[in-house]
């Protein structure tokens, strides 16, 4: 429709387009944005997550979209009335759908993220996988569906250090975390046959108690040097491959 028209008639605008695969995608969430100016900012923020600069700052994403100011999109992520819990959800039932009870693979991993300054909730020195040391950053535990070898994300929590608490904020652990995450998909009717995890959880109780408890099968990485109490009923074996193994 003709914009001089829409405005005639008090109708609101249509969205500005981008990509075709962005514009199509965002569309399942168009009725999320009660006005259109927040609803292309979705779409901007989809388009530069997926462009080729090295840096997804708000900035950077604003040049690459050709938007004048990223101010809109500061805004948009801070101020205006949508809500990402229902977006979350709306996208993880469209998820769902889509599998159609059909089993996945569950990944949970924790991602470590280099963030200068202090401005940022949540950042404190801690270690970040990405560099592999302790250094000043942001950490989430997140989780990854697998099916038919195309990996997609579910769900993640940020981890908020102990020094970094707001006073609405409860300290989780990542192990916390993690269970968390597993407890709100099976809730939300996800169909899960197996847990893959690294050391970090493989080695705590508490994570092998929480799958145990769904009764997911899990394969988990454990160190030599370490142990963990696994549930009742069951055991470790030491076959031939594991002895070949550590001869390597």
């Amino acid at each position: 429709m003709d914009v001089e028209l829409q405005i005639l008639k008090h109708l609101a605008r249509d969205p500005h387009p981008t990509v075709g695969i962005i514009d199509e995608y965002c569309a399942e969430y168009k009725d999320l944005f009660k006005e259109v100016r927040n609803y292309e900012c979705f779409k901007y923020l989809h388009l530069g997550i997926i462009s080729t600069i090295k840096r997804k700052s708000l900035p950077e994403i604003a040049k690459v979209v050709s938007i004048n100011s990223p101010q809109s999109l500061h805004h948009f992520l801070s101020n205006s009335d949508w809500s990402v819990d229902k977006l979350k959800l709306l996208r993880l039932n469209k998820l769902k759908k889509q599998l159609d009870g059909r089993a996945i693979t569950l990944i949970i991993d924790e991602t470590g993220d280099r963030k200068k300054g202090k401005k940022t909730d949540y950042v404190a020195r801690q270690y970040l996988g990405s560099v592999g040391k302790v250094d000043n950053g942001i950490v989430s535990v997140n989780a990854y569906g697998v099916y038919a070898n195309i990996t997609f994300p579910l769900i993640f929590r940020v981890f908020k250090p102990k020094g970094t608490l707001k006073e609405s904020d409860k300290y989780k652990t990542k192990i916390e975390l993690a269970s968390e995450i597993i407890t709100e998909l099976m809730e939300l009717g996800f169909n899960i046959e197996l847990v893959l995890a690294d050391s970090l959880y493989g080695e705590i109780s508490q994570f092998i108690r929480k799958v145990a408890e769904y009764k997911l099968g899990y394969v988990v990485s454990i160190r030599r040097n370490d142990g963990v109490w696994l549930p009742a009923g069951q055991s470790v074996r030491a076959n031939k491959w594991c002895k070949e193994r550590e001869n390597i």
